[in-house]
């Protein structure tokens, strides 16, 4: 599902790198709306007036800019540092955190600088040395749908495929992963793809593709020798939650004929602060989500904001049964971790 936006906007800066000139005529070739802006981080030019209006014309378009700041922010759980290669992502996820973080046109950015964010990576690399730092690729974003055009996840596969002490990861909806599968990646790339049953799928993750074929991806990247995990998040407890779950493992495992090695898991159970419950029902108003406050607890996360949470005692049950799913269908797997 190779995203082609309604609108491209550039930064000016970015023509000054070889990939900016190469999208412009890309975009320009294909008949697709161009303009610019001063900054990537003031894009004025995107229509829509409300809420809705906004966030939808902002998934439809891209920005094209240059990451100026190589300071990159911690990971946690999933790495040590992020690796800013892109924000935003053309899904449209009704329960997802960004809702509140990319303002109210979350539009998709590219950085086209990428030698240089991969070469400030490398000082972070040196100066954790002899430690192993393993980088995340999509924190902010979901880096699939622009690759066959951009080519900077291919880039970054091949830049950490050849650093002893690096290694990279990163998650994806999507499914056009052909243009990577023969990167040499050395085995220092993880290629996870996020999964979910596929009612919350049809409910809750718009444009994205459907469960059979993010598997019959994460099968293609595993035979090209990828190491392969599964992202399942937002877990979502619910009528028939523990059949519908099963159900997915089940799937995953006829899918993957059981022969993946070195699978692992992540699990991150539905959670929602009170700014993002706000946006969502601006955005989504006919949302199916749960987001009765007083059906969760309330906790402080590691970013020092509250969040609503599933109380402890469903919590530790639903943990537990995913531990059992995990050794039932994947008993060579390994959870990494579960929040």
């Amino acid at each position: 599902m190779v995203f082609i936006p309604q609108r491209v906007i550039f930064e000016p800066d970015s023509l000054r790198y070889p990939l900016g000139d190469k999208l412009l005529a890309y975009f320009k070739d294909r008949g697709v709306e161009t303009g610019f802006t001063s900054s990537h981080n003031r894009v004025t030019s995107i229509p829509g007036k409300t809420p809705g209006e906004g966030y939808f014309e902002g998934k439809r378009t891209l920005v094209v800019g240059v990451r100026r700041t190589m300071r990159f922010e911690t990971c946690r759980p999933s790495a040590h540092f992020q690796l800013p290669l892109a924000t935003s992502c053309p899904g449209k996820c009704e329960y997802c955190y960004l809702l509140t973080n990319l303002g109210r046109k979350p539009y998709i950015r590219i950085y086209v600088n990428t030698e240089e964010i991969l070469s400030a990576a490398k000082d972070y690399l040196e100066k954790r040395k002899p430690a192993v730092t393993v980088f995340e690729g999509a924190a902010t974003s979901d880096p699939i749908p622009t690759e066959p055009y951009t080519g900077i996840l291919r880039k970054a596969i091949e830049f950490f495929g050849e650093q002893g002490r690096g290694r990279f990861r990163f998650v994806t909806k999507f499914t056009d992963v052909d243009t990577l599968l023969e990167a040499p990646h050395h085995g220092h790339t993880r290629f996870r793809f996020s999964i979910n049953t596929g009612e919350i799928i049809r409910q809750f993750e718009h444009a994205t593709p459907p469960l059979e074929e993010r598997l019959a991806a994460a099968k293609r990247v595993a035979s090209a020798g990828y190491p392969l995990g599964f992202l399942v998040a937002p877990i979502i407890v619910s009528e028939g939650w523990r059949e519908s779950y099963r159900e997915l493992f089940k799937t995953a495992a006829a899918e993957l004929d059981g022969k993946v090695t070195g699978l692992t898991f992540e699990f991150i159970t539905h959670r929602f602060t009170k700014r993002a419950k706000s946006t969502i029902l601006e955005v989504f108003p006919n949302t199916r989500l749960d987001l009765e406050e007083e059906d969760r607890t309330f906790k402080f996360g590691q970013f020092g904001y509250g969040k609503y949470v599933y109380p402890k005692e469903l919590f530790a049950e639903v943990k537990a049964y995913f531990e059992d799913m995990v050794g039932e269908f994947f008993p060579d797997a390994k959870a990494e971790y579960f929040v």
